[in-house]
């Protein structure tokens, strides 16, 4: 029996304090460029999902820094050449944003099936890079909690 994504995510913006960004080239959609997002699985919490994805996607340990519930979440359409992963009908996502301010650039470990590179690239470079419209806004949000605007 096929198993369906859930039409549930987190998206985890990981920064530093002078607001460098880490993107990440999606390895199944050269081009384009994205922070750490995944779906949640089982019974766990988007919180739980921002974790799990933040280790697969960079390695990174959400234990050893604060992952931040920025209490945001936003409805999108799901990609048509992605929405046979979701059951059938299913068009749309609740993505939850979460933040994780590092205190500086530090090198991650892609996982080599999702990613293909990364980069540490200003904010405001940043939203013009990524594709996803809700990767923008949170990279809106950041700057505005720094009381910036793109």
């Amino acid at each position: 029996m096929k198993t369906y994504k859930t039409p549930v995510s987190a998206l985890v913006l990981i920064y530093t304090p002078d607001l460098k960004v880490l993107i990440m080239e999606r390895a199944d959609k050269a081009g384009f460029w994205q922070s750490v997002t995944g779906s949640i699985e089982g019974d766990e919490t988007p919180q739980q999902a921002a974790a799990r994805e933040l280790a697969e996607e960079t390695g990174l340990d959400a234990t050893q820094y604060t992952l931040e519930d920025w209490n945001v979440s936003n409805v999108y359409e799901i990609y048509p050449h992605w929405r046979h992963r979701y059951a059938p009908g299913v068009t749309e996502n609740r993505e939850h944003l979460f933040g994780l301010m590092l205190p500086s650039a530090l090198p991650v470990t892609l996982a080599p099936n999702e990613h293909l590179q990364y980069e540490w690239v200003d904010w405001r470079e940043a939203a013009k890079r990524v594709f996803s419209w809700t990767n923008i806004d949170a990279l809106k949000r950041l700057g505005e909690r720094h009381q910036l605007t793109l």
